[in-house]
């Protein structure tokens, strides 16, 4: 028998080193973008990108396991080439995603979204906070950087450029954007001019960062199994979403929409 590892990838272990972490490090992974519209500079998979590498990155120091990518979110950009579901199918996906994970053992899970939309968001939030209560379940649902500083949360800018820049430069094209103003419409910047700002040492910065702090939440779940934490930052998230809220309405897609509609034309 090989020596036993405290993470793995759940599609590649077989069933003993499963149950050994599962006993040892409770802990499941699961990361969550998109196919999403990003401008004609970024993939459409960038967000399935980003997502993965702070999850494995975060499993392999704290242990656990590695669930496979899902690229499912509610629309947040209306594209032609942007693929999502529903506020519902997406809903009871999460519900019995958690349920399953709950059921079979395990005590965290870290749903690591690369998608960040605030009605998206909104949703995992709630998703997580059901988990927690039906299930008793750890369940930390974020955007990573939100973890680090929600001004960072950006779509198609600097942030997400950059941490791009530093995972697969060779996906990211900024001449694509030319040399005039950008507007979301046309860009899909939604945030500080990448153009200009962008690069790999930030994205570098804003990877470990993120790491970290998921790191740090993750080991004091495990340590405590407590979800007071959790809650607090939930009931603090939400209150950032009141105006949101207030403004576009608590439908998730209806939203997603009036708030695109709203911005796409603004000069970035």
């Amino acid at each position: 028998m090989k020596n036993r590892v405290n993470w793995g990838r759940y599609a590649e272990l077989r069933p003993h080193e499963l149950v050994h972490i599962r006993e040892t490090t409770p802990v499941v992974y699961l990361p969550w973008g998109g196919l999403t519209w990003h401008g004609p500079h970024l993939p459409l998979g960038l967000d399935l990108l980003i997502a993965e590498a702070v999850a494995e990155r975060a499993a392999r120091r704290t242990g656990g396991v590695l669930l496979p990518m899902v690229a499912w979110p509610i629309e947040g950009v209306p594209h032609q080439d942007t693929l999502s579901l529903s506020a519902t199918t997406v809903r009871i996906t999460l519900a019995e995603t958690f349920a399953a994970i709950a059921h079979n053992g395990w005590h965290v899970a870290v749903l690591v979204s690369g998608h960040y939309s605030q009605a998206h968001d909104l949703l995992l939030l709630e998703a997580a906070m059901d988990a927690i209560k039906e299930h008793n379940l750890l369940v930390l649902a974020i955007p990573p950087l939100a973890l680090v500083d929600e001004e960072m949360l950006d779509h198609g800018a600097l942030w997400e450029t950059s941490t791009l820049l530093a995972l697969r430069p060779e996906l990211v094209d900024l001449d694509a954007l030319g040399q005039g103003p950008l507007t979301p419409a046309e860009s899909g910047v939604v945030g500080r001019d990448p153009r200009y700002t962008a690069s790999s040492s930030l994205g570098v910065t804003a990877l470990n960062l993120a790491v970290e702090r998921i790191i740090i939440a993750v080991e004091d779940l495990l340590n405590r199994r407590d979800p007071t934490p959790l809650i607090a930052l939930y009931g603090n998230r939400r209150e950032r979403f009141q105006a949101f809220i207030a403004r576009y309405g608590n439908d998730p897609e209806r939203a997603a929409r009036a708030w695109w509609e709203e911005v796409s034309q603004r000069e970035e």
